[in-house]
């Protein structure tokens, strides 16, 4: 779904496995990182898919401009569009045309959002997508969230039964859907989540979320702040160790297990992940680049970079 990220790729056929799933990745950043970065090039091959968050109170006209920005170097920007965050349709309508003509946008991640009162009449996803309006807008690809850790803001019954909807929706509609999840610290949740929606009928292609670089310390506040769940107890079993606390974290062994689960298990739909980076968007970059370009030594918890 995504260009090709690779420079050379590892002879080694576990180290070429690892690669060859990283190859595909995508990347996320907020409209205010995006004015950080001098030049995506410096940090990402043409064509990579960089999704842009439209956060809740934010202005939309960041989240364009950070999508032209995008474009402007290369990159294929996809804005999130967040149900909760839309007053009515005629902002909606707004949005998606601003983002399709003034950036070029194609690709857009639909979500429902964090905020608990919706500030119109969208309270989820499903509602926002059944206005039509991105089919107007020329939309050709939607990506849906993933919830391999139930988020504290829904029971599970509710979350399921959004599963189901959205993959009945899925089957409907000409759009192009696949699923992205929320990011996770361990790759058990993932492997039930995949046979849970195969059970309802899924056969679209699941984007998997991986979380940044980021120190042990960083990573707990936000993985609190999103609601995370079983995968957590790796981060506190490592926090027990208040020396880490401070040190800066790589998801190598969740990717080298997500590799060879996709291996083994073809039928899965896994077709790559997503990097959320947590606020160090050039350091997971780099660390995402050297692992596509094999320059790293395998170990029993994961691997080094080179």
């Amino acid at each position: 779904m995504n260009p090709d990220n690779s420079r050379n790729p590892s002879a080694d056929p576990v180290k070429s496995r690892v690669s060859d799933f990283m190859r595909s990745f995508t990347i996320e950043v907020t409209p205010a990182g995006a004015r950080r970065v001098h030049d995506f090039r410096e940090h990402l091959a043409e064509g990579t898919w960089v999704y842009v968050t439209a956060l809740s109170g934010g202005n939309f006209g960041d989240t364009v401009e950070a999508c032209k920005k995008l474009a402007a170097q290369g990159m294929t920007p996809i804005p999130h569009i967040t149900a909760r965050s839309v007053a009515n349709a005629q902002t909606l309508d707004s949005h998606l045309k601003q983002v399709t003509t003034e950036a070029g946008v194609t690709r857009v991640l639909a979500i429902a959002g964090a905020d608990s009162k919706p500030a119109g009449p969208f309270a989820d996803t499903l509602s926002m997508l059944q206005t039509g309006l991105f089919e107007k807008h020329g939309i050709r690809s939607i990506g849906l969230a993933g919830h391999p850790e139930d988020p504290p803001v829904n029971d599970r019954s509710v979350i399921r039964e959004h599963a189901d909807r959205k993959i009945e929706f899925a089957g409907k509609t000409g759009i192009e859907i696949y699923f992205v999840t929320q990011f996770v610290f361990e790759a058990r949740p993932v492997f039930d989540y995949v046979e849970r929606i195969r059970s309802l009928g899924n056969t679209r292609p699941l984007v998997i979320g991986l979380p940044g670089l980021a120190t042990l310390q960083s990573l707990i506040k936000h993985a609190t702040a999103c609601g995370v769940g079983p995968s957590m107890q790796f981060l506190t079993r490592r926090a027990r160790d208040l020396r880490k606390l401070l040190t800066v974290q790589a998801p190598d062994k969740l990717v080298v297990d997500l590799a060879n689960y996709v291996a083994a298990h073809p039928e899965s739909k896994i077709s790559g992940v997503h990097i959320f980076p947590l606020g160090g968007f050039e350091k997971s970059a780099a660390w995402a680049n050297a692992v596509v370009a094999g320059e790293f030594e395998l170990k029993r918890e994961g691997f080094d970079l080179l």
